[in-house]
């Protein structure tokens, strides 16, 4: 197949949550023909598992604009810039109208996963003509059938969400981990709402320094409000809480910087038990519970016997899906690389990033796109506002309008946190296992005053 044939097959975008629908939103507008594939019953599946929690970006912040003119067209009322949804309102209120529209509802399939992408007839050795070949997507369906798609070009959105980092702090699965799935969970559980009955009650230690630990810690200081019982331990891998707890009023997102000024709060009164620069080791199951065994710079420590633990770890791409086609990747952050410098967390901890499209995301495979959450790899502090702006810029050089691809925009909020030597915020806490957090020292700024970046 040619190049001039290629360009009559659909672009393939996998993941229908935010990102995946809007670049989809772009290329219907720019009537370039688009498959869009999702792993689960209904689009934005990775939204739904978080649904309970209250984004900290308001909905001028979450909202594309080619998704928002599909959906003006249909007598959609936007709503109001301000409020702040939940996970479930940003689905009912504008993922599931947008998917529903007669532009999009015809390109999108659900229940299918693809597993692999590669160039049809060639593996990743294969150089000559190699463009010329199309992608090739093995997609599993539900029903047990596979099949192979054809695709002139990909956008990857499928995220990082269904693959979480692991409790160890080496990168790996920790002794007892796999063991202890029976307690163990990722990411943020519900536990005001359906998985109340699992916490309530039970000594709780949340894993993990970051928004979706604290929103666990949050829940659970509610929790133990409510019933009186319900104990809640808290230990992070940095000896540093700057990041999280640092931004406070300075953050151009009021309802983030309130998140660092409640648990500073919750710490100060005790009612958080906390242990920083924590290493977890292994996992053992003594005395009715589970024992959490690690390490602090200074010398060994295990937290527990816990009745439950909360992995907030972040997560990682999956790099499977890709393995057959040349990418470039930030080798620690597993980033599109010009990406890397930009939001690598071991330099700053600016929750803004400079403006970038589809040059910045491209790989020595031409035509292949990872967008959204999944181009930043395992960086953290990734808004949908990003990925809605790279996806029209993929959108448009896909389109061959190579002036719009390059007009590239981005006006983000800064976290109030901007350093390049992080430091604790919290002054000198008693740690749940004894140990110190050492009192803050002098931040280096990093950024501007502006959220212009």
């Amino acid at each position: 197949m040619n190049a001039q044939a290629n360009l009559e097959l659909p672009v393939a975008v996998i993941g229908a949550g935010p990102v995946g629908l809007a670049a989809a939103a772009h290329l219907v507008t720019r009537r370039v023909p688009v498959k869009l594939y999702e792993a689960g019953d209904t689009v934005a599946a990775h939204v739904r598992s978080w649904g309970h929690v209250r984004l900290f970006s308001p909905w001028s912040f979450n909202t594309d604009s080619a998704a928002a003119a599909l959906l003006r067209d249909r007598g959609w009322r936007q709503p109001p810039g301000d409020a702040f949804p939940t996970g479930h309102e940003l689905c009912s209120d504008y993922l599931e109208p947008l998917a529903a529209t007669p532009e999009l509802q015809p390109v999108i399939e659900c229940n299918v996963r693809v597993r692999s992408i590669t160039r049809r007839g060639i593996d990743k050795v294969a150089s000559r003509n190699r463009e010329q070949h199309p992608f090739a997507l093995a997609v599993s369906e539900r029903n047990g059938r596979s099949r192979i798609d054809i695709a002139r070009a990909v956008i990857d959105a499928s995220g990082t969400w269904s693959n979480p980092n692991p409790l160890s702090a080496s990168g790996v699965e920790a002794p007892g981990e796999a063991a202890g799935t029976d307690r163990i969970a990722y990411g943020i559980p519900d536990v005001l709402g359906k998985d109340r009955f699992i916490y309530a009650g039970q000594r709780v230690l949340v894993v993990g320094g970051g928004h979706s630990a604290a929103n666990v810690l949050l829940d659970l200081t509610r929790l133990a409000e409510a019933d009186g019982k319900t104990q809640v331990v808290w230990a992070l891998r940095s000896p540093t809480l700057a990041r999280l707890l640092g931004g406070g009023a300075a953050d151009r997102l009021p309802a983030r910087g309130r998140l660092g000024t409640e648990l500073k709060a919750l710490v100060d009164d005790g009612r958080i038990e906390l242990l920083s620069g924590f290493a977890v080791e292994r996992i053992e199951r003594r005395y009715g519970g589970l024992v959490v065994v690690g390490r602090t710079a200074t010398a060994s420590h295990q937290i527990g016997p816990v009745h439950r633990i909360v992995v907030c770890t972040g997560q990682r791409p999956d790099l499977t899906l890709t393995r057959e086609l040349r990418l470039d990747l930030d080798p620690w952050l597993e980033s599109a690389r010009m990406l890397g410098p930009m939001i690598d967390p071991n330099l700053h901890s600016c929750g803004s990033v400079p403006p970038h499209g589809y040059k910045e995301l491209a790989h020595p495979e031409p035509g292949y796109f990872a967008v959204g959450v999944k181009s930043y790899g395992r960086a953290p502090t990734f808004l949908m506002a990003t990925g809605y702006e790279q996806v029209r810029s993929v959108a448009a050089h896909l389109a061959g309008d190579e002036t719009a691809a390059n007009d590239v925009r981005l006006v983000l909020p800064e976290t109030g946190v901007c350093s390049t030597n992080p430091a604790p915020s919290i002054g000198t806490v008693a740690a749940c296992c004894g140990a110190q957090v050492e009192p803050a020292a002098t931040k280096t700024s990093c950024c501007g005053s502006t959220a212009n970046v």
